[in-house]
C-alpha cells in the first residue's frame, strides 16, 4: 500500500469515512454521492466545539481580519481603478464583510465553503456572466464524484434538492488532502484533542456541583460494626442514626454547628485550593493546544507561552507571521475564487497593509518611505488610495505646496574656528 493509501485510509478513520464496505445507502441518498460528514456518536460537532472559548475567539480573530480587508482587482499586473461589482458586493442581500465572515467560518468550522453561483441570463451580452454569488452552509452541500471512461472524476454539488457543477457552485476548502473531495477542517482533524478539551473544562465545572463528591471522610481506627458507618454519618449532617429529621433542630442558632466525635472518629474535609478546583494548569495547557490548533497569535489570544517574553518587536513579527502562514490560507482560497469567476484577466487581491503593519505610525512611516524625493516610487495620491482617501483637489495641493513653502529648513551650524 502506497503513503498517500495509508495516509488517506487513516484520515477517513479518523472522520467516520472507513473504507470498509458500508451498508447500501437508503433511498434518500442518491447513489455515489459523498455525504458531507457521517458522525459517530463520539464525534465532536462544529457547534460543539464553538462552546470552547479558545477556539470561538480564534475562529471570531479569523473572520474579523478577513472581514475588514478591502478587494482590489488587477488585470495585467495593473490595479483597475474601479473595482467590479462581483467584488465590491459579491451578495446583494448581504454586505461584503458579512459574505467574507460567513466564508472564513466556514473554512475554520467545516474545512469548506462553497457559494451558490448566479449567472445572467437575459440573452445580452452578459448571459453567462456571473452576478451575484451566496455563501451556503457547507453542511448542507453533498458532494457527488462520479468517474468516466476516461478515469477523469466528474463532481457535482447537491444542496437542498438541487444538483449544481462547478459553474453553479464554487468549492473553497482550507486543507486538500489526496483522495478526499472535501477539505478538511482543524476540527475535523483534531477531534481527540477538542474532545479532551471539552472532556476537561465540564469536569471542572462539575466537580463543585456533582453530589457524588464528598465533602469529607470520617476515619476512625477502630473496627467499625455492621451499619455503623452509616449511623455515624446520619449523626455527623444532624440527623437520628436512623437518619430521620431531629425535633429539637429548633432549638439550635444557624451558627450552632459543633460536631461531637467518638469511637475514635476523625473528620478530615476534602479541602482543595482554587486553581486545583478549576484545573487551572490543565485548561493553560487546553488553551494553548485550541491556539495552535485554530493557528491564531498568542499575543492576540491572551495566551501567554511559557518561556516567551512579549515586546513591540516580536509582537509585530507575530502578527506578520500570522498573515503570511496562518492567514493566508483562507485569503488566497478567497481571492483564487474571485479571480475565476471574473471575466478576461481580472485577478482579485486582498489589500494586507492595514494587517502587516501594527499601527498607524508605522504605516505613515512607511509611506513617507514611498514617497521619497529620491529613492520614492509612488505618488501622494497613490497613497491617499491605499488609506482610502479621494485624489487631492488643487486647493488641497496649493495649500500643501504654501506649507512647505513656510516651513523651516534645517541647516548645519558652522563650528567656531579654533
Amino acid at each position: 500500500m502506497s503513503f498517500w493509501s495509508r495516509l488517506n485510509s487513516q484520515i477517513e478513520s479518523v472522520l467516520g469515512l472507513d473504507a470498509a464496505p458500508q451498508p447500501a445507502p437508503v433511498a434518500t441518498t442518491p447513489a455515489g454521492i459523498m455525504p458531507s460528514r457521517r458522525l459517530r456518536e463520539t464525534d465532536v460537532t462544529a457547534e460543539r466545539a464553538l462552546t470552547l472559548s479558545t477556539l470561538y475567539r480564534g475562529v471570531q480573530i479569523h473572520a474579523t481580519s478577513v472581514s475588514q480587508l478591502s478587494l482590489a482587482v488587477e488585470r495585467n499586473g495593473v490595479t483597475l481603478e474601479a473595482t467590479p461589482t462581483l467584488v465590491e458586493k459579491p451578495d446583494i442581500d448581504e454586505t461584503r464583510s458579512a459574505f467574507l465572515e460567513y466564508t472564513t467560518v466556514s473554512l475554520y468550522i467545516d474545512g469548506n465553503a462553497f457559494w451558490l453561483i448566479t449567472r445572467a441570463d437575459d440573452g445580452s451580452s452578459r448571459k453567462g456572466e456571473v452576478v451575484n454569488l451566496t455563501a451556503v452552509n457547507p453542511s448542507e452541500v453533498t458532494v457527488k464524484v462520479e468517474r468516466d471512461g476516461f478515469g477523469i472524476d466528474k463532481i457535482t454539488y447537491h444542496y437542498r434538492g438541487k444538483q449544481y457543477d462547478r459553474r453553479g457552485m464554487a468549492h473553497l476548502k482550507l486543507l486538500r488532502i489526496p483522495g478526499l473531495h472535501r477539505g478538511l477542517g482543524p476540527i475535523q482533524a483534531a477531534q481527540i484533542e477538542v474532545r479532551g478539551a471539552l472532556d476537561a473544562r465540564d469536569y471542572g465545572a462539575l466537580w463543585l456541583s456533582d453530589s457524588n463528591i464528598p465533602d469529607g471522610v470520617l476515619t476512625t481506627d477502630q473496627e467499625l460494626p455492621p451499619g455503623a458507618a452509616e449511623k455515624y454519618k446520619h449523626v455527623w449532617y444532624g440527623r437520628n442514626p436512623d437518619g430521620s429529621k431531629r425535633e429539637s433542630d429548633a432549638a439550635f442558632g444557624p451558627n450552632e454547628k459543633l460536631r461531637v466525635l467518638g469511637q475514635g472518629l476523625t473528620y478530615s474535609p476534602l479541602l482543595l485550593k482554587p486553581s486545583d478546583v478549576q484545573f487551572l494548569e490543565t485548561q493553560q495547557f487546553s488553551t494553548i493546544e485550541m491556539a495552535r490548533l485554530i493557528g491564531a497569535p498568542a499575543s492576540i489570544m491572551l495566551v501567554a507561552v511559557e518561556g516567551s517574553s512579549e515586546t513591540y518587536s516580536n509582537v509585530e513579527q507575530e502578527w506578520i507571521g500570522y498573515v503570511r502562514f496562518g492567514l493566508m490560507k483562507a485569503l488566497r482560497e478567497i481571492e483564487e475564487a474571485f479571480s475565476d469567476l471574473l471575466p478576461g484577466r481580472q485577478v482579485a487581491r486582498f489589500k494586507l497593509d492595514a494587517l502587516l503593519r501594527s499601527d498607524t505610525k508605522s504605516r505613515y512611516e512607511a509611506h513617507a518611505i514611498s514617497l521619497d524625493p529620491v529613492k520614492g516610487w509612488r505618488t501622494p495620491d497613490e497613497v491617499r488610495a491605499l488609506e482610502g482617501d479621494a485624489p487631492l483637489t488643487d486647493a488641497q495641493r496649493a495649500e500643501l505646496a504654501g506649507r512647505r513653502a513656510t516651513a523651516p529648513t534645517s541647516t548645519p551650524t558652522k563650528e567656531p574656528a579654533q
